[in-house]
């Protein structure tokens, strides 16, 4: 089997009902969201996109139209935290209203998620279970966002989303072990132990390579904790239209 195949029959067919972890480190891991909201989408989830990073442009507009997308912009919403045009939007709680008032916690936030994946019977008939999609985490602790905060967060919504729904929640953390961010290393290190499958990019030590842009690792975790861990190291490739795996070593460049 193909390192690449290995990589899509690891993180698609044994997926339902995980936490998954991506985890970035001096590169960009946004590739790996892209290749997880499509897989998803295609599978007729319905999928809650909390996009606290990029724009909606970047994203399925057609799968929004339809309803099977719920995406959350949180840089038009900051924005508009910030810079309210009138005092309409303290008439109801906002998903970021921490910005305005530090004191809050990330309640509005996770109604939100919830009522984006709660379903109806006729949602129940029209799309598999509810996913979850988070980028960037780390944004959060970014804004002042107490770490505990965040992971009480994250906890409701597996519990809301994982538990209660049989879902999945796929969430990315910017990691950079160098910096000394004990706020992002405690919830790196909680979402780790909470995780039954995580992705770890790396960019190369050499820096850059015009035919490897980094290196992943894949780990899965036994939740029974019966069998060791199954652990995959990858290098890959960035394209316009997706991405290539391959073994460390194998890259046209090196064959």
């Amino acid at each position: 089997r193909s390192p690449e195949l290995l990589f899509y029959v690891d993180t698609t067919e044994q997926l339902f009902g995980q936490c998954v972890l991506l985890s970035e480190s001096k590169t960009d891991g946004s590739f790996l969201i892209h290749h997880f909201l499509s897989f998803f989408l295609k599978a007729q989830c319905k999928v809650c996109f909390l996009g606290l990073v990029q724009s909606f442009s970047h994203y399925s507009t057609v799968a929004r139209e339809k309803g099977q997308l719920v995406f959350f912009e949180g840089l038009r919403n900051s924005l508009d935290m910030l810079l309210p045009e009138s005092d309409a939007s303290d008439a109801e709680p906002q998903p970021l209203s921490f910005l305005r008032w530090p004191s809050t916690d990330l309640r509005n936030l996770f109604d939100f998620v919830n009522s984006s994946l709660s379903q109806s019977e006729n949602d129940m008939s029209r799309w598999a279970s509810p996913v979850l999609l988070i980028d960037d985490l780390s944004v959060l602790l970014s804004l002042g966002v107490n770490p505990t905060a965040v992971l009480d967060f994250i906890h409701y919504c597996r519990m809301a989303v994982c538990s209660k729904q049989q879902g999945n929640m796929v969430t990315l953390v910017h990691n950079e072990d160098d910096l000394g961010d004990e706020d992002c290393d405690l919830v790196l290190h909680a979402l780790t132990h909470q995780s039954s499958l995580i992705l770890q990019v790396h960019g190369l030590n050499t820096g850059y390579c015009r035919d490897v842009h980094g290196q992943i690792q894949l780990r899965w975790k036994d939740k029974f904790q019966l069998k060791r861990d199954h652990t995959h190291v990858f290098q890959y490739k960035v394209h316009d239209k997706g991405v290539s795996f391959f073994a460390p070593g194998t890259s046209s460049a090196v064959l």
